[in-house]
């Protein structure tokens, strides 16, 4: 059975369940969206190092119907053992790796503490399983789940292969794709001299998804009409 089978199956027996009740896991469907970003040595999860990752988890106003962002945490990351490091990614990034004034962890405390978090967040609004949401979020999912597998990490609250997208969201609402650009085009302030740093790209992907939902909302496309959920 799949992760998503699995979810509608312990709504359906499980009817009277916080599941149900919260209106947050109601808006989708059993997920918890979680906003990350990644700053990398590379493009290769397998090979490349990951050396920044930073999470916004949501809170949902349930007088306003409103999402925002509620916390967020942020990590610099040691190189794990053997990991490539490519002088371009890093030129572009700033990040120096041998920078002692990193503070930087080891994969396995970072994830854990992410995964800590997100479990206690998740379990309180009601939700069953987590789902990445990113800018080209293929690319961070695809190092998140690489450094889990490094570390031997058997169980990530995170779904496995499915993410929201807000690259394709703004793209369909704002007809933007970079990053910038679409949170100029929300009246979001973006500093591009802060750009690239897992810390504020997060912050700024999650306001531009909470812009998204709450716009969509506020015209009127959530919640869907009692005709259109008995269809």
């Amino acid at each position: 059975m799949s992760e998503s089978s699995s979810i509608d199956t312990q709504q359906k027996n499980n009817p009277n369940s916080e599941t149900v009740k919260s209106d947050f896991s109601q808006r989708f469907r059993g997920y918890f969206p979680v906003v990350i970003d990644v700053e990398t040595a590379g493009f290769n999860a397998q090979t490349d190092a990951l050396l920044e990752l930073a999470a916004s988890v949501l809170h949902l106003d349930e007088d306003t119907g409103d999402f925002s962002i509620d916390e967020t945490i942020q990590f610099n990351i040691e190189p794990f053992e053997g990991a490539n490091l490519e002088p371009k990614a890093l030129e572009f990034t700033g990040i120096d790796p041998t920078n002692p004034l990193r503070g930087a962890v080891d994969e396995s405390v970072a994830l854990k503490e992410l995964f800590k978090l997100v479990r206690k967040k998740m379990k309180a609004a009601g939700c069953q399983r987590a789902i990445i949401v990113a800018h080209n979020a293929a690319f961070d999912l695809g190092f998140l789940n690489a450094a889990t597998e490094r570390c031997k990490i058997k169980r990530s609250p995170f779904h496995s292969f499915v993410s929201f997208d807000t690259t394709t969201l703004a793209g369909l609402a704002l007809g933007q794709t970079v990053l910038a650009k679409a949170c100029i085009a929300a009246k979001i302030d973006f500093n591009n001299s802060e750009a690239h740093s897992a810390l504020y790209d997060t912050e700024k992907t999650a306001e531009l998804f909470c812009h998204i939902i709450n716009r969509w909302r506020a015209l009127g496309g959530w919640p869907l009409a009692v005709d259109e959920v008995e269809a």
